[in-house]
């Protein structure tokens, strides 16, 4: 009996994409690994390059079509063209046809470098310059030395000379003309929608007035204790914060703006969070964030304390009242005001 050969399974990769492939039999394209697998395009262009290569001749692909059809702007679709156009995938120029009426027209390559060294004749091709080399010119050969032939002794008395031999002309070949080179037409600039554009950068000019810098805030009522605590807290920030490494100058310019702060009402520790809380990296100058940050988030002052008026005993009813000098109350006064008055009964 014949031993039956049982061929073991291919085994899948243990990572890695793994492809389950069918074969078609219609309603598919073939793509060129150059762009499907191109390292300098984007995603975007790698998968518009695609699409438009699926589609059939004569169908548009313009902005604002590819727009209406995918989900990306109009910016983003023109900028992916672009990228192919760079890259040789896309070309697109612009054509005067009938009635005045200027059309683009866009051509597709799969395979840009053929295409470029013309291998790949495409519809539309830019002609390729050829220059003819002009022949080069047909050197006579020099003329040897002729030999001269001995004379012929005859009988007659006196020698007959023989003529000199006549050298043959060589026809000198005419010059062919060579004709001019054929230039490449340039193509026309594609015109790029405005929202595509960015907009020039406006600078201001060197000579304009620039704003003025604003003042550091100083406490309404300075006191030696205040100007201390202030001082101190500047000090301990490298030990919260080691990037705010300050110099003696910078501390002490900036101390009547932490005493402000604290004047205020904040604790130091709120202080010392607002100051230091999630600084630009890198740090370039600590005094002046601070600076900014103890004019930009300087806190509201604090309100003004209502007066309170002192309690006083009343000097006949031994009765309290608020008032800011002692003497009567308010019913005390008016008995006496009475007493005091001119009496109208029997007048």
């Amino acid at each position: 009996m014949d031993t039956q050969q049982i061929s073991a399974p291919s085994r899948a990769p243990s990572s890695g994409v793994v492809h389950i492939n069918i074969r078609l039999t219609d309603g598919y394209t073939i793509i060129s690994n150059r762009l499907a697998q191109h390292r300098g395009l984007s995603l975007l262009a790698i998968g518009l390059g695609t699409h438009i290569q699926s589609l059939p001749d004569g169908r548009r692909v313009g902005i604002k079509v590819l727009a209406a059809l995918f989900p990306e702007s109009e910016a983003r679709i023109a900028a992916a063209l672009r990228e192919l156009e760079r890259h040789g995938f896309l070309r697109r120029t612009r054509e005067r046809v009938g009635g005045g009426r200027l059309v683009t027209r866009t051509e597709s390559y799969n395979h840009p470098e053929a295409a470029a060294r013309g291998a790949v004749a495409g519809r539309g091709r830019a002609p390729v310059a050829t220059v003819v080399p002009a022949p080069e010119p047909v050197r006579e050969p020099a003329p040897g030395p002729v030999p001269v032939p001995e004379p012929v002794r005859v009988s007659v008395s006196e020698p007959v000379p023989m003529p000199a031999p006549v050298p043959a002309r060589v026809p000198v070949p005419e010059p062919v003309p060579v004709p001019e080179p054929v230039t490449a037409p340039v193509p026309a600039p594609v015109p790029v929608p405005a929202e595509a554009v960015p907009g020039p950068r406006l600078l201001p000019s060197p000579t304009a007035p620039r704003k003025s810098r604003l003042p550091l805030p100083v406490p309404r009522r300075p006191t030696e204790a205040l100007y201390a605590a202030a001082a101190a807290l500047l000090a301990g920030l490298p030990r919260a914060a080691p990037l705010f490494l300050l110099s003696e100058e910078d501390a002490r310019a900036l101390v009547p703006g932490v005493a402000a702060w604290l004047e205020r009402g904040a604790r130091p520790d709120a202080v010392r969070a607002a100051l230091t809380d999630d600084p630009p990296v890198p740090l370039r100058h600590p005094a002046k964030l601070l600076r900014h940050r103890l004019i930009a988030l300087l806190p509201p002052p604090l309100p003004a304390a209502v007066p309170v008026v002192p309690l006083q005993n009343c000097d006949d009813c031994d009765r309290a009242f608020r008032s800011s000098v002692p003497g009567c109350c308010g019913e005390c006064g008016d008995v006496h005001a009475y007493a005091e008055g001119p009496c109208l009964i029997g007048a």
